[in-house]
Protein backbone atom coordinates (compact mmCIF):
# COMPACT_ATOMS: atom_id res chain seq x y z
CA UNK A 1 0.00 0.00 0.00
CA UNK A 2 1.64 2.96 -1.42
CA UNK A 3 0.98 6.06 0.86
CA UNK A 4 2.12 9.22 0.86
CA UNK A 5 2.29 12.57 3.90
CA UNK A 6 -1.21 13.89 2.24
CA UNK A 7 -2.43 10.12 3.10
CA UNK A 8 -1.07 10.06 6.27
CA UNK A 9 -2.56 13.70 7.61
CA UNK A 10 -6.12 12.57 5.83
CA UNK A 11 -6.28 10.20 8.05
CA UNK A 12 -4.95 11.74 11.17
CA UNK A 13 -7.66 14.97 10.10
CA UNK A 14 -10.51 12.07 9.92
CA UNK A 15 -9.52 10.68 13.20
CA UNK A 16 -9.50 14.18 14.78
CA UNK A 17 -12.55 14.89 12.97
CA UNK A 18 -14.34 11.98 14.73
CA UNK A 19 -12.46 11.44 18.21
CA UNK A 20 -11.30 13.62 20.55
CA UNK A 21 -8.01 12.58 20.20
CA UNK A 22 -5.66 10.17 18.81
CA UNK A 23 -5.46 8.28 21.95
CA UNK A 24 -9.11 7.87 22.22
CA UNK A 25 -9.11 6.13 18.61
CA UNK A 26 -6.69 3.91 19.07
CA UNK A 27 -8.51 2.61 22.21
CA UNK A 28 -11.57 2.13 20.36
CA UNK A 29 -9.07 0.62 17.60
CA UNK A 30 -7.41 -1.42 20.28
CA UNK A 31 -4.01 -0.58 18.68
CA UNK A 32 -1.26 0.82 20.79
CA UNK A 33 -1.14 4.74 20.59
CA UNK A 34 2.49 4.62 20.14
CA UNK A 35 1.68 2.48 17.13
CA UNK A 36 -0.41 4.67 15.86
CA UNK A 37 1.25 7.91 16.31
CA UNK A 38 4.46 6.49 14.56
CA UNK A 39 2.35 5.18 11.67
CA UNK A 40 0.68 8.90 11.18
CA UNK A 41 4.29 10.42 11.64
CA UNK A 42 5.95 8.22 9.33
CA UNK A 43 3.06 6.34 7.17
CA UNK A 44 0.97 3.40 7.48
CA UNK A 45 3.02 1.40 5.37
CA UNK A 46 4.72 -0.41 8.37
CA UNK A 47 1.25 -1.25 9.72
CA UNK A 48 -0.79 -4.34 8.80
CA UNK A 49 -2.50 -4.35 5.77
CA UNK A 50 -6.06 -5.81 8.07
CA UNK A 51 -5.34 -2.72 10.60
CA UNK A 52 -5.35 0.06 8.26
CA UNK A 53 -8.67 -1.51 6.67
CA UNK A 54 -10.03 -2.04 9.71
CA UNK A 55 -9.35 2.15 10.63
CA UNK A 56 -10.74 3.05 7.33
CA UNK A 57 -13.54 1.47 7.67
CA UNK A 58 -13.83 2.77 11.48
CA UNK A 59 -13.50 6.57 9.87
CA UNK A 60 -15.62 5.53 6.61
CA UNK A 61 -12.29 6.13 4.40
CA UNK A 62 -11.74 4.55 1.13
CA UNK A 63 -8.28 2.64 1.95
CA UNK A 64 -6.67 3.71 -1.11
CA UNK A 65 -6.24 7.36 -0.83
CA UNK A 66 -7.79 7.55 2.45
CA UNK A 67 -10.60 9.56 1.08
CA UNK A 68 -14.08 9.90 2.68
CA UNK A 69 -16.37 7.44 1.55
CA UNK A 70 -19.69 9.17 0.66
CA UNK A 71 -23.19 7.27 0.91
CA UNK A 72 -24.41 5.42 -2.28
CA UNK A 73 -20.34 5.65 -3.23
CA UNK A 74 -19.58 2.22 -5.53
CA UNK A 75 -16.70 1.29 -3.29
CA UNK A 76 -18.60 1.95 0.03
CA UNK A 77 -21.38 -0.29 -1.17
CA UNK A 78 -18.88 -3.03 -1.96
CA UNK A 79 -17.18 -2.65 1.71
CA UNK A 80 -20.62 -2.85 2.97
CA UNK A 81 -21.57 -6.01 1.24
CA UNK A 82 -18.65 -7.47 1.99
CA UNK A 83 -18.71 -6.66 5.66
CA UNK A 84 -22.35 -8.24 5.34
CA UNK A 85 -21.85 -11.30 3.70
CA UNK A 86 -18.55 -11.77 6.10
CA UNK A 87 -20.98 -11.81 8.90
CA UNK A 88 -24.07 -14.02 7.22
CA UNK A 89 -21.16 -16.65 5.94
CA UNK A 90 -20.02 -17.43 9.34
CA UNK A 91 -23.79 -18.45 10.66
CA UNK A 92 -25.01 -22.10 10.96
CA UNK A 93 -28.36 -23.03 8.22
CA UNK A 94 -30.05 -22.67 11.19
CA UNK A 95 -28.99 -18.88 11.52
CA UNK A 96 -28.90 -17.88 7.79
CA UNK A 97 -32.39 -19.02 7.75
CA UNK A 98 -33.51 -16.63 10.51
CA UNK A 99 -31.43 -13.65 9.20
CA UNK A 100 -33.13 -14.23 5.74
CA UNK A 101 -36.42 -14.59 7.03
CA UNK A 102 -36.37 -11.12 9.09
CA UNK A 103 -34.89 -9.43 5.95
CA UNK A 104 -37.85 -10.55 4.43
CA UNK A 105 -40.18 -9.08 7.00
CA UNK A 106 -38.24 -6.03 7.35
CA UNK A 107 -38.55 -5.33 3.67
CA UNK A 108 -42.20 -5.35 3.93
CA UNK A 109 -42.41 -2.47 6.20
CA UNK A 110 -42.31 0.84 4.14
CA UNK A 111 -40.37 2.70 6.62
CA UNK A 112 -37.02 0.49 6.18
CA UNK A 113 -37.21 0.01 2.19
CA UNK A 114 -35.50 2.11 -0.35
CA UNK A 115 -37.57 4.53 -1.92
Amino acid sequence: MKNTGIHTESLKEAILAQYKSVRQFSGVMGIPYSTLVTALERGVDGMAYATVIRMCEKLSLNPVDFTPIEEGNELSSQISTRKVMGRYNALNKAGRKKILDIMEDYGKIDEYRNS
